[in-house]
């Protein structure tokens, strides 16, 4: 009964949020007893040498060892991911994967400069950034010891990575990245002379994209992250 219970709350999960957040948790677990870091991290010379194409994907799956660390980004990266998913992209599974695409695409080629070999943590702050600037009047909660508008959350969670002493280039990439993502899909169509630069290419759309919704799917409300202490939301107004 209760695996039944477990089985089907993980069905509810939207597909791409599903996959993704899977794919981390397996690749960790994995590297506990299989493989190790130096098999998956990002190395433009064994990619392009040693044709180890894989690690084009694996270094935005792996989040360290099981600790702390890989338990925050593991929260923020499920709840983040699944309120796009079931907000802003909601019915648009093909435009979410895209985005992943365009992200990923931007983050590859931005840290083969900057000698990032892990790029998990950058993707989930572009997540996390993108969701907050559709969100602009949603109030936030960090560890109930700040309050401030959703807008500000990239910046304090950079603010606390740098109080762990962790690098904040990860962090400005992942911000910079998902400022990209932004400015071309919801800023600059809507200015003079803007016009959509980012447009999902039809193969994508037939093989993500369903013809209607489930009318009995109910959503995780994106002005209710979760319930967590840390990063609680409540709309101005509510």
């Amino acid at each position: 009964m209760a695996y039944q219970t477990i089985q089907q709350e993980y069905l509810q999960i939207p597909v791409v949020t599903r996959a993704y957040t899977t794919a981390c948790v397996l690749t960790t677990a994995a590297q506990l007893e299989l493989i190790t870091p130096f098999q998956l991290y990002f190395n433009p010379d064994l990619i392009l040498r040693n044709y180890q194409v894989w690690r084009l994907i694996t270094n935005f799956l792996f989040f360290g060892p099981v600790g702390f660390n890989f338990l925050f980004n593991m929260i923020f990266l499920y709840r983040y991911c699944r309120m796009l998913e079931e907000g802003s992209f909601r019915g648009r599974t093909a435009d979410f994967v895209f985005m992943f695409l365009f992200g990923g695409l931007l983050m590859t080629i931005f840290g083969t400069f900057v000698s990032l070999v892990f790029l998990g943590q950058a993707f989930t702050i572009m997540l996390v950034y993108v969701w907050s600037r559709r969100n602009p009047n949603v109030r936030m909660n960090f560890f109930g010891l700040l309050n401030f508008q959703a807008p500000f959350l990239p910046w304090v969670l950079m603010g606390f990575s740098l109080l762990l002493g962790n690098s904040i280039i990860v962090d400005l990439l992942g911000i910079a990245v998902g400022h990209v993502y932004f400015f071309l899909e919801d800023v600059f169509p809507n200015q003079p002379g803007g016009g959509r630069w980012l447009k999902t290419p039809s193969i994508i759309k037939m093989l993500f994209d369903t013809p209607e919704e489930d009318a009995n799917y109910n959503p995780l409300p994106e002005e209710r992250p979760g319930g967590f202490a840390w990063g609680e939301g409540q709309r101005l107004g509510g």
